[in-house]
């Protein structure tokens, strides 16, 4: 019995979109066939669980948010850890290993891990298993899928320490863990990427796929030499499998009448309050031809107390496409149930750790209703998804491609044709016509429908009663894995709203009059708590925004100006805007910036275009990193002499890494310093919150 308690272990996880839930819920399965019970719980339950006293070892699964915050719900674990009186020692008791979820897109690459696991180091905690580090840019279960495989033997090591170290004999926990099957694995963890790396010693017990190969080849013509969504080839298609195990199913759905009304939207969101508010203006911002669409909307706040600074950031809450909902529900045999209310139950006797009705889903609400509102069927399916789906399908090709895609040897296949291919759920059931699967099994694995995030690009000063926000219409065009075009969920609703209010000079702002149109939208505060104007106007400041990323300066430009028109006797910096586009002619989205400079509110308007042609002798900057390097001793003057700050706003990965290292070859070349040198003076200027960026992948 002292044995079997001692092969414990506390799990807990700290979640924003359910994908560190899900990991967690994966390592829990696993547990039991290495010879251990993991103790699972949301690390916001604190009441559950007390580090304080921890005396088995820790795993923790935390992923990130924002800008590099810890999700909502590790929001009260953090700021209990940090509490500056706790002792260095506090923690020395404890023994744990960590696994932080992120995105190498954004610069504060799995901060909620990193801040967790540095303060646990701080304050005396030690780590049994090395930390790893997972990437959502190149796929998660890269580093995922090898740290969950190591783990077991770290623990079972951790396990022999424990022991040795109460003085007590370590034989019969030894053979106890021996007995369970486990996996052994060479840990290499560099010290700078802190990228897991694993080696399997031996093939992966937790499911094993052993059985004789099907004939894919059958399924498919001979002539396929290259595999896709619906076709493996070899080594994939001869190996054995490891696939993940089978979830448990842990949602019950009942049928009831059409009688009743579908709750209001403002209770789909945990947090604040959401305001329906009429779309009063809509305006395109480019011209036809133009490779991207955006389009300026605004919305009437008046009659609400929504408030906003400019450099805010709001959500909408969105449905999916209507035509797409018509879709599933016939795919699935439900048309005709459509409308009807359905009661959603958590199953007697799941096994299926800690299950809950998931808060997403409405007590009460028709079919109709959750698949609009509640779940994310655009989402791209997660492995155990596939694994699921595997039960649910009954040609043996389809059925045997499942289980490719989500095993271990099909890994490249899955990043290629499902991942980078964008497919859905919808896809998949197009591409495998013989997977039936449940409405519970939906309900279980689609996530969230999440509100989408928008800069806010007015002033309240200036335009009171009023927000402005713009966006580009997201495109995702056909391809062989999902051979549909699809606009963005939201700026495809959006776009497809506002089409009766498109003014017929879609390349200006100049209105007369607003449209008495009654289309409105349900919008919630996202505020931001750094990218906002400097408190002081005298302070000097930089905009660096391609493309939408201008969206929040123009806020910024016009509260400027009333500030400006409201107080003649403050001194006001000097400020720098930068914007950039593809071609001047078609998509330069606010000519009227003109107007700040003629005004003064904007001291200096720089302009690229990265398309058009060049006659000039010297040819003109076509990227904003460009035009900052020329202009390389008014930046470092205003950054390093008069201490002023400096915004960035739009794409991360062909942008703002770009403008960063601009950045850095400016102080470099300013200050007469090596390149890690200039390196450190950015990093503080972040930590200052004197470098500020508004990005997004």
């Amino acid at each position: 019995m002292c044995c079997d308690l001692k092969r414990r272990f506390l799990l807990l996880y700290a979640t924003q979109k359910g994908q560190a839930k899900a990991i967690a819920e994966e390592i829990w399965q696993q547990a039991g066939a290495h010879g251990l019970e993991a103790d699972m719980h949301c690390i916001s339950e604190m009441d559950k669980y007390n580090l304080e006293t921890e005396k088995d070892p820790v795993v923790i699964v935390i992923s990130t948010t924002g800008t590099g915050d810890p999700p909502d719900a590790a929001r009260k674990f953090v700021k209990k850890i940090q509490d500056t009186t706790l002792p260095p020692d506090h923690f020395a008791h404890l023994q744990y290993g960590l696994l932080g979820l992120g995105d190498s897109e954004y610069t504060f690459f799995c901060n909620g891990g990193k801040t967790v696991d540095r303060r646990l180091q701080e304050l005396g905690a030690q780590h049994f298993y090395d930390t790893g580090l997972a990437d959502d840019c190149v796929g998660l279960e890269l580093v995922v899928d090898p740290w969950i495989d190591g783990l077991w033997l770290a623990l079972k090591e951790a396990f022999l320490l424990q022991k040795e170290k109460e003085g007590m004999s370590s034989d019969a926990v030894s053979s106890s863990l021996s007995a369970a099957p486990h996996v052994g694995h060479e840990l290499n963890l560099s010290s700078e990427v802190q990228n897991l790396k694993l080696e399997d010693e031996r093939v992966r017990s937790s499911d094993v796929l052993t059985q004789k190969l099907v004939d894919i080849h059958l399924m498919a013509s001979t002539r396929d030499t290259e595999p896709s969504l619906v076709h493996s080839v070899p080594p994939v298609s001869q190996s054995a499998l490891s696939i993940p195990a089978l979830p448990p199913e842990y949602i019950e759905v009942q049928f009831q009448d059409t009688h009743g009304k579908n709750p209001h939207l403002s209770s789909l969101i945990s947090e604040g309050t959401a305001f329906e508010v009429p779309v009063t203006k809509a305006v395109q911002l480019t011209r036809e031809d133009a490779i991207k669409t955006a389009l300026l909307l605004e919305l009437d706040i008046a009659d609400t107390v929504f408030d906003y600074q400019p450099g805010d950031a709001f959500c909408v809450l969105c449905p999916n496409n209507v035509n797409e909902v018509e879709e599933l529900l016939h795919i699935l045999g439900l048309s005709e149930k459509g409308e009807y209310f359905v009661c959603v139950k958590v199953k007697e006797g799941t096994k299926k750790k800690g299950a809950a009705h998931p808060q997403h889903i409405p007590e009460r609400s028709t079919l109709k209703f959750i698949l609009t509102w509640c779940l994310e069927i655009r989402a791209i399916p997660k492995k155990a998804f596939l694994r699921a789906l595997v039960e649910c399908t009954s040609d043996v090709g389809e059925k045997r491609r499942l289980q490719e895609l989500c095993s271990r040897q099909g890994a490249s296949d899955y990043t290629r044709f499902i991942r980078d291919s964008n497919v859905c759920l919808l896809d998949l059931l197009h591409a495998f016509p013989s997977c039936k699967p449940s409405l519970n099994l939906l309900i279980e694995h689609l996530p969230k429908l999440q509100a989408r995030s928008y800069s806010v690009s007015s002033s309240n000063l200036y335009q009171p009663g009023k927000l402005c926000f713009v966006f580009n219409i997201v495109e995702f065009p056909a391809c062989p894995a999902r051979p549909v075009s699809r606009k963005g969920v939201c700026t495809g609703w959006l776009a497809e709203l506002v089409l009766p209010l498109l003014h017929l000079n879609k390349n200006t702002l100049d209105t007369k009059g607003e449209s008495s149109s009654t289309e409105k939208i349900s919008i919630f505060a996202r505020p931001n708590n750094n990218f906002h104007l400097p408190a002081d106007p005298s302070v000097p400041f930089v905009m660096v925004g391609p493309g939408t990323g201008i969206s929040p300066f123009i806020g910024f430009l016009q509260h400027r100006q009333k500030l400006r028109e409201e107080h003649a006797d403050w001194e006001f910096g000097e400020t720098w805007l930068v914007f950039g586009c593809r071609h001047q002619d078609r998509d330069y989205l606010f000519k009227q910036l003109r107007c700040f400079l003629e005004n003064g509110t904007l001291t200096h308007l720089k302009v690229c275009f990265s398309r058009d042609s060049s006659t000039a002798e010297v040819a003109p900057p076509k990227y904003v990193q460009d035009v900052i390097r020329l202009y390389a001793k008014e930046i470092a003057r205003v950054l390093l002499k008069e201490r002023g700050y400096f915004y960035v706003c739009g794409d991360k990965k062909h942008m703002a890494d770009g403008v960063s290292d601009a950045v850095v070859d400016i102080l470099s070349m300013e200050m007469e310093a090596d390149k890690l040198e200039a390196m450190k003076i950015l990093a503080m200027l972040r930590e200052a919150k004197r470098y500020l960026q508004d990005v997004w992948s």
